[in-house]
């Protein structure tokens, strides 16, 4: 899958999920900071992620997503190798 096929769908999540404006979301956004998502949020994003893509991150992988890049970069890496 391309990257940025994830970023869009990734983008899509955060606003269905979570009801982040769009506009707002930017891939050096932060979630807690940026986008005040909180850490509950954060794990339910973890979840639709690995729902809506059919990847697993495991939760020392997980600890270190803080950004919205960062979030397409490890699910590209999940998905790509």
């Amino acid at each position: 899958m391309e990257r940025v096929e994830i970023e869009s769908k990734l983008v899509d999540l955060l606003v269905e999920e979570l009801g982040i404006e769009r506009d707002n979301i930017t891939m050096s956004a932060k979630f807690e900071e940026d986008l005040e998502v909180d850490s509950l949020g954060v794990v339910e994003l973890l979840m639709a992620l690995e729902d809506n893509f059919d990847v697993k991150i495991p939760d020392d992988e997980a600890e270190g997503i803080t950004t919205v890049g960062e979030a397409v970069d490890i699910v590209s890496t999940k998905i790509n190798g």
